[in-house]
């Protein structure tokens, strides 16, 4: 019984910490990054939203102003990233912002050792299962929506940052996706990617 006891005393601590008042939050800078009172910038933990000018971008932020904006949120498991930059969990009352991100589809599922690591992959993984924000026709494409006659494909490595362009010609590019929400294009020309600074890639035959 007092193992029990002590479970529910754990339970409830953890519940009532959500519930009470936090700190206010006096801005969002995009799909993943507040302003918190004091003017305190904070990322949160396991998300990754597309730049502003990217597909995607301006939703990510508008559906994060739609859930903190104005609010008081708690922060759990708080870090420092790479850059020194404040990183957490954030909630408000019982409802973990990272996941309710995730599941909209505006934001991508980015690995780190959380104690919510799976659900958050759950979530993220979901969305993509079914097509939602950025893994939707909108910003992720096989084919050129918006201009059917434009048909070449660019790419970026995401490792190196390596931008390649592919004609229809070229080995691998039915397969070849077009992911907008990370900056990736489409061009009509081989001088217009060229322009751009993509190089051709290695696996197109020489005389297209």
């Amino acid at each position: 019984m007092l193992v029990g006891s002590l479970v529910l005393n754990v339970f409830f601590y953890s519940e009532n910490k959500r519930l009470t008042p936090g700190i206010k939050v006096i801005g969002v800078i995009d799909g993943d990054t507040i302003v918190l009172d004091g003017k305190v910038r904070l990322r949160l933990r396991q998300v990754d939203a597309p730049e502003l000018e990217f597909c995607g971008g301006k939703e990510a932020k508008e559906k994060l102003e739609e859930l903190v904006g104005g609010e008081k949120v708690v922060l759990e498991e708080k870090i420092l990233d790479q850059m020194g930059r404040d990183m957490a969990l954030v909630y408000v009352k019982n409802k973990l912002i990272n996941e309710e991100l995730l599941a909209g589809g505006w934001v991508k599922y980015h690995s780190d050792s959380t104690s919510k690591k799976e659900d958050l992959k759950k979530a993220g993984e979901l969305a993509r299962k079914e097509k939602r924000g950025i893994f939707g026709p909108e910003c992720r494409q096989m084919e050129n929506l918006e201009n059917p006659e434009c048909v070449i494909k660019g790419n970026i490595d995401p490792s190196t940052q390596e931008k390649k362009y592919y004609l229809p010609g070229c080995v691998q590019y039915k397969f070849t996706v077009v992911e907008k929400n990370v900056g990736e294009k489409w061009f009509c020309s081989e001088k217009e990617a060229q322009e751009a600074g993509y190089v051709k890639s290695k696996r197109c035959p020489e005389n297209e």
